[in-house]
């Protein structure tokens, strides 16, 4: 996945030449589970090519913000919302967390990130895949302090993180006073270890709902519950 130049969904086009990140199943994950109820305002953290802001967009009536801090990735996000049915609905930011959370007063229902997650590890060579790759330029610590700032009271927040990271997540999550409600584990197959989870909190208490998903059967085929989270989305669903 990921390899052309664009990425062709059932209502919208990706163009990503230009973007370091390409389309991948971790957003394409995180763009189906969020749960877009009641939302008037979304924000999507680290939008690369516009990827989960549209996915949102195309199942919800919602505002949605996509802030983008690499230069490249934000004017593709931007052609990438132009050229899509929701272009009066999502607005593309070229601007770090931390600048638009300490200049913005608005407060968001959902937020969504599908942020850098590799720490300590041998940086890639292109620069800007590196900022999109690593936690150096958005650590958790920041991720979540900024998220409680522009959170709603009502709201909820949507992540995917790698399965190593939930605990530090969990704690950070809690220090900032979120509550867990959702968490869905997240497996390539059912022979392979778990290596991603998506996580939902908010800062009202609830009973955390938990689940699991394997993305692909045993014998290569898409798993039926990917089938149906993703169906909306993926054109040969």
């Amino acid at each position: 996945m990921g390899k052309n130049n664009y990425f062709q969904f059932k209502q919208f086009r990706i163009e990503q030449q230009r973007s370091a990140m390409k389309v991948g199943i971790d957003g394409i994950l995180l763009g189906a589970w969020a749960n877009v109820r009641s939302c008037s305002t979304i924000l999507d953290i680290g939008t690369g090519t516009g990827l989960i802001a549209l996915m949102l967009a195309q199942r919800s009536q919602a505002q949605v913000t996509a802030i983008e801090i690499e230069k490249n990735a934000a004017e593709e996000a931007t052609e990438n919302v132009a050229a899509s049915p929701w272009e009066n609905r999502v607005e593309v930011v070229n601007v770090s967390l931390q600048k638009y959370a300490a200049e913005t007063a608005q407060q968001f229902d959902l937020i969504v990130s599908n942020p850098p997650f590799f720490q300590n590890s041998l940086k890639a060579g292109n620069e800007s895949r590196s900022l999109a790759r690593h936690t150096d330029s958005l650590s958790y610590e920041t991720l979540l302090q900024c998220t409680s700032q522009l959170l709603s009271n009502e709201g909820r927040c949507a992540f995917i993180f790698p399965e190593q990271a939930v605990k530090e997540i969990e704690k950070l999550a809690q220090q900032h006073q979120f509550c867990l409600n959702r968490i869905t584990t997240i497996a390539p197959n059912e022979k392979k270890p778990a290596n991603r989870v998506l996580l939902e909190v908010s800062k009202k208490e609830s009973a955390t709902v938990t689940d699991y998903l394997t993305i692909y059967n045993t014998d290569g085929s898409w798993n039926e519950k990917f089938k149906l989270l993703t169906r909306d989305y993926y054109l040969n669903f």
